[in-house]
């Protein structure tokens, strides 16, 4: 048995219709939980992850042996106390950490899907995570948090279930997805698809891996979660375990050496397909365009309390686009607070140790928390 094989999952019996019209049932949502879910059953944040991230948000992942991607974030006194609160992760629907994807084998072939896996949106993504409420018994969360990717499951969450959590923080997100993002995720695909070993998407049954694919597209993207400040401030122009120019292909540069680390180590945890099917979701996430061109009609039946965070050097996600998710909020009078954080970190500033950040996460939770109880006493 594999380390994947072992991780906490969901079976979801009840059947759930794709936005693609395929429906599935019986089918495994992998998921980690963090803190204590008390007697009341209402100190519950659902956490939704980025493109490749999963359910090990924080701690040390049992099957990369790697420190979780939001452990800055999340634990024991951090700005999502797990003392304090009771926080559920799971891997999205496509993913490659044990949720149904494309690496799931077909009862039909008794081979993995491949491409044969139904094409997938975050509205998929999200109503497959919402099973795991009755799961737990959570008649409503405290929360829905998250960074990316995971602020477009929250915004989508939240108007799918306008009465099934009391707070949501989008991080660093977007209500569609621009042409620029679409741009740089399509590079990422075809150059998966590229690579030989791809084999038409059928690689894990040839025993074949696309990983110089994989790895490009992981270089690509890379750099869209930095800026150029950082990149600059962090690598200049040096050089790289030398002291003049090579006159060749090999790393000279300190950045050229930092983005293939960066691919390598990547295909050893994510899988190709899952990357193909995830950055397609991202792709087709419009939440203005599923109503009918009105952003402000997905939230017109919800009293949950927002609060939107963008990074001053965010250039995927930038300001602007967060702005109109609190442009769209306010027409239809929800409470909904804004903060810009100044940060040189670029787009992965939220997964990052920027303290202004992890404070403002901090303080809303815990304030939002505390007027809640107090309206019970």
């Amino acid at each position: 048995m594999n380390k994947i094989e072992k991780v906490k999952k969901l079976i979801v019996d009840k059947p759930l219709k794709l936005d693609c019209g395929k429906t599935i049932s019986n089918f495994p949502i992998a998921y980690e939980t963090y803190g204590k879910l008390n007697e009341q059953r209402d100190n519950a944040i659902l956490v939704f992850h980025a493109l490749t991230g999963d359910q090990f948000a924080t701690g040390i992942n049992p099957v990369t042996n790697k420190e979780g991607w939001w452990s800055y974030a999340l634990g024991p006194n951090k700005a999502i106390d797990t003392n304090k609160y009771f926080v559920i992760c799971s891997n999205v629907l496509g993913g490659c950490m044990g949720s149904y994807g494309p690496s799931s084998i077909d009862p039909k072939t008794n081979k993995p899907f491949g491409t044969n896996f139904p094409v997938i949106t975050i509205n998929d993504m999200v109503n497959a995570q919402y099973n795991l409420l009755d799961y737990f018994k959570i008649k409503k969360l405290f929360s829905v948090v998250g960074g990316s990717m995971g602020g477009m499951q929250v915004l989508q969450f939240v108007a799918n279930f306008p009465e099934k959590s009391h707070t949501a923080i989008p991080i660093a997100c977007t209500s569609s997805h621009s042409a620029q993002n679409i741009a740089f995720n399509e590079l990422g695909r075809q150059s998966i698809m590229a690579d030989h070993n791809w084999l038409e998407g059928n690689y894990q049954e040839n025993n074949k891996v696309p990983d110089k694919g994989l790895s490009v597209a992981r270089m690509a993207a890379h750099i869209t979660y930095l800026s150029k400040q950082g990149l600059q401030e962090k690598f200049g122009r040096k050089l790289q375990e030398r002291d003049a120019l090579n006159f060749g292909f090999d790393a000279d540069f300190q950045i050229e050496s930092y983005l293939r680390y960066q691919g390598s180590v990547f295909v050893e945890r994510f899988d190709a397909n899952s990357y193909l099917y995830i950055t397609r979701a991202m792709d087709y996430f419009d939440l203005t365009k599923q109503y009918n061109g009105n952003l402000s009609e997905a939230f017109k039946n919800t009293n949950t309390k927002f609060f939107i965070i963008s990074f001053t050097s965010d250039w995927l996600y930038p300001t602007n686009e967060n702005r109109e998710i609190v442009i769209a909020l306010n027409a239809t009078g929800a409470d909904v607070g804004f903060t810009e954080i100044t940060s040189d970190k670029g787009h992965d500033s939220f997964l990052l140790d920027v303290p202004d950040f992890l404070n403002a996460v901090k303080n809303f939770l815990n304030t939002s928390y505390n007027k809640i109880n107090e309206k019970r006493i």
